[in-house]
């Protein structure tokens, strides 16, 4: 027998197999051992009738007996052709009145049983040949006394029967578990088919390779949810995949800049020689590309940490409103010399981390004066929203486009495919950093733009800020 760890090594369709071969066993000897217990019960009732006529047939030959010679001979007459029925009669002394076999052919317990009047049934087996026996009291016409019978039914044909049939029931059950076996096997190896035809499909998936999907209308109804579920799985891989490339790729232009920009002045500096001057232009040049590349590198190192959660280091309750008034006071120089008008609605408090949440909400101020005309508007909104705090930062301008509007959270993305921005405006990280940071407080960030009005969208929860 098979024990649990070495049940746990076979493969799929061999565990089926097994099982299906167990059950269909378990079901064909049950049913063959049902089959012959039903039988031999009718057997046992066909004899119990026949020995019951066989009492009666006895019991009115004795009654109109005159002698014991005259209930002899009756009983002779009657019994004496029947080879399969042994008759024993006995008197109330104990003497035989009649037996219809020989002291060799007595069947087992062959003496009549003295039951006070009732009847009793009972088997035997002697010289390998099987009895059913009745025992009975019986009533004579010239005695008070009544005679102890014991009628004894040769069943010896039906224990034959039964083991031709056993033997039949075996030999059937063995070719029956042989059959289910193989059709288990088949049946079980033509179900994981698909299994196969997805292994198949996945084996063909790498990194070069990442378009392929699992055929979800040629699978079985069963396995429909777990094809879909693949391909969303290889969905999200190859959209991640793509990712990583395009950030990648930002992520060498880029660094390719200000490097580049170091290079370029350090050859020319060491070109020939120069006065003192030129080297401190030269060298407050080069630590403000230090710098860009410090706030670079600064943020990738916060973003890397968020995608494994980050914990708020500093969580308290605050009032929005403070918070987003100290940075419209920090902007407004930047605002007037635009003539933009800056505009705060509404009032509220969050828990979570002052400093992370200031530096969000900068981050889209900032952005959002970058791209407002002059003579625009920006506001902030804080409002209350189901179970959430709305806080929201609307721009006057030119619309985004709609293509665009997912992907501006992500790192190095600018909707200006041409790249054609001033160090000034940063290195494309300011958004993807609000969204962690928004998402760090257990958050939801989003961006709408049309007819004239872009709008981003930061909503946090009412309750305690996620660690």
């Amino acid at each position: 027998m098979h024990s649990p760890s070495s049940i746990g090594k076979l493969s799929l369709t061999r565990r089926l197999t097994l099982f299906f071969t167990l059950a269909a066993t378990a079901a064909v000897l049950g049913l063959g051992g049902l089959f012959l217990v039903e039988i031999k019960r009718h057997f046992v009732e066909l004899d119990r009738m026949a020995l019951q006529d066989k009492q009666k047939l006895i019991q009115r030959i004795l009654s109109n007996a005159t002698s014991t010679n005259d209930a002899r001979e009756r009983l002779s007459d009657a019994l004496g052709d029947h080879h399969d029925l042994h008759v024993l009669v006995k008197n109330a002394h104990g003497e035989t009145v009649f037996q219809s076999f020989v002291s060799d052919q007595q069947p087992p317990h062959s003496e009549p049983q003295h039951n006070a009047g009732h009847e009793s049934l009972g088997a035997g087996l002697q010289n390998n040949a099987g009895f059913q026996t009745l025992s009975f009291e019986a009533s004579t016409a010239y005695s008070p006394s009544s005679m102890q019978v014991m009628v004894a039914a040769d069943v010896k044909h039906h224990v034959q029967f039964l083991d031709g049939l056993r033997n039949s029931l075996l030999a059937y059950a063995a070719a029956a578990v042989i059959v289910c076996a193989l059709l288990s096997w088949f049946a079980a190896r033509q179900g994981l088919a698909p299994l196969r035809e997805m292994k198949s499909r996945a084996a063909v998936v790498t990194s070069q390779q990442l378009t392929e999907r699992m055929p979800v209308e040629a699978m079985p109804v069963e396995m429909h949810d777990l094809a879909q579920e693949l391909n969303r799985m290889l969905d999200r891989l190859q959209n991640d995949f793509q990712r990583l490339t395009d950030f990648s790729s930002d992520l060498a232009h880029e660094l390719r800049t200000p490097i580049s920009n170091l290079l370029t002045q350090t050859q020319v500096a060491l070109s020939s020689k120069r006065d003192a001057s030129t080297y401190r232009d030269i060298l407050a040049s080069n630590a403000e590309e230090f710098q860009r590349l410090a706030r670079m590198v600064s943020d990738m190192l916060f973003l890397a940490k968020t995608e494994h959660g980050v914990s708020l280091p500093h969580k308290e309750k605050f009032s929005v409103r403070q918070e987003a008034l100290a940075l419209l006071e920090f902007y407004e120089a930047v605002a007037e010399e635009k003539n933009i008008q800056l505009a705060l609605e509404g009032d509220s408090s969050i828990a979570g981390d002052r400093l992370m949440f200031r530096r969000a909400v900068s981050n889209l101020l900032s952005n959002a004066l970058r791209y407002t005309p002059d003579a625009g508007r920006v506001t902030v909104r804080i409002s209350k929203v189901a179970s959430s705090i709305l806080v929201s930062v609307e721009n006057t301008g030119q619309d985004i486009d709609p293509q665009a509007l997912p992907r501006l959270f992500d790192r190095f993305y600018r909707a200006d495919p041409s790249r054609a921005h001033p160090a000034a405006e940063g290195s494309g990280l300011g958004l993807a950093i609000t969204r962690a940071i928004v998402e760090a407080h257990g958050g939801r960030i989003s961006a709408t733009s049309a007819n004239g009005q872009t709008r981003f969208a930061m909503s946090f929860p009412l309750g305690e800020a996620k660690s």
